[in-house]
């Protein structure tokens, strides 16, 4: 297999983390672009100790704090871009200031990126730019939503169309780009489900509002699949919706997850009390949703590892 040289923003997150951990086993050689060089190289020498088999070897990993420590000499050219960075979205609760920084988090690290590769004598041979599902904005309907799915004037929705304009940029400059719509990713030590299991484990859980509204999910293997998967299609450009092909509305999570866990899931989470708790938030990502279909990468030839959610959920837990 061909060792590639990949650049990575966001390396340090919930995806990005395993996504490296992935690139290093296959012994590619990763830059990552981050705040703190010594906490992110601690982080992946911890990784690589717990995931490398006996006499296993791994690939190279530098951190950079700069896109400006990179010069534009054919040494520092790179196969494959990953723009993953950009501040959580659940994390706070949404003031003004939380919003723009949201923003800056990411439009910021992308001009950056078009910047730099402005500049570079050799191109990469793709980038994969992060956006979520939340392009879509909110929906109370049941229609299923392929990468043609419309906009809104709802923050999130606004937002992930401000990420991929800039994205857009980088296209610009000659290079197959590519705007990764992300769903609600399923995995092991964070993400969502890690904050969904301990109501559920005591049996406390339950649908969230009316329980109609959609979640379009996606096991973080096959997330990572996704990625590994456009880099080597060349075919492949433009939106994608990173999700599993068979989304279920929030009440049918919840009752799948208690039913593998053993537990009851029938204690609903009101509507109002969570707007009171998190406002904005709440109503956006929380409860709303939407019925989105990958289609894109399915027709580029894409078999997915957990297409239904039991199987998923099991797999995690």
């Amino acid at each position: 297999m061909y060792k590639k040289r990949y650049l990575i923003t966001g390396g340090s997150g919930f995806i990005g983390t395993q996504l490296i951990k992935q690139l290093l086993i296959e012994e590619h050689e990763v830059t990552v672009l981050t705040r703190d060089d010594v906490k992110t190289l601690k982080l992946f020498e911890n990784v690589m100790k717990s995931s490398l088999l006996p006499n296993q070897t791994s690939g190279k990993i530098q951190t950079i704090i700069d896109l400006g420590e990179l010069n534009s000499s054919n040494s520092s050219s790179f196969d494959v871009v990953i723009n993953l960075a950009g501040q959580g979205i659940a994390d706070k609760r949404w003031s003004d200031s939380v919003k723009q920084q949201l923003l800056d988090s990411r439009i910021n690290t992308t001009k950056a990126l078009y910047d730099y590769l402005k500049d570079t004598l050799v191109k990469p041979d793709v980038v994969i730019s992060g956006s979520a599902l939340g392009y879509y904005g909110l929906h109370d309907d049941d229609i299923k939503i392929d990468e043609h799915g419309k906009t809104d004037d709802s923050f999130s929705s606004q937002l992930c169309v401000a990420w991929e304009k800039e994205a857009k940029h980088i296209e610009d400059l000659g290079i197959r780009t590519c705007f990764l719509r992300t769903g609600i990713v399923l995995g092991k030590n964070g993400g969502a489900l890690s904050k969904m299991l301990p109501p559920f484990k005591f049996g406390l859980g339950g649908p969230m509002g009316s329980g109609k509204q959609w979640m379009s999910w996606i096991h973080m293997d096959d997330l990572i699949g996704i990625i590994r998967y456009v880099v080597k299609t060349e075919s492949v450009t433009g939106a994608i919706n990173a999700t599993a092909p068979n989304p279920v509305t929030n009440k049918t999570f919840s009752s799948t997850l208690g039913q593998v866990l053993k537990r009851p899931a029938f204690i609903p989470m009101p509507a109002f009390v969570m707007k009171l708790m998190l406002g904005e938030m709440a109503e956006e990502l929380l409860l709303s949703g939407q019925r989105v279909v990958p289609d894109k990468i399915v027709k580029a030839g894409y078999q997915f590892q957990y297409p239904e959610l039991k199987s998923a959920i099991k797999n995690l837990i």
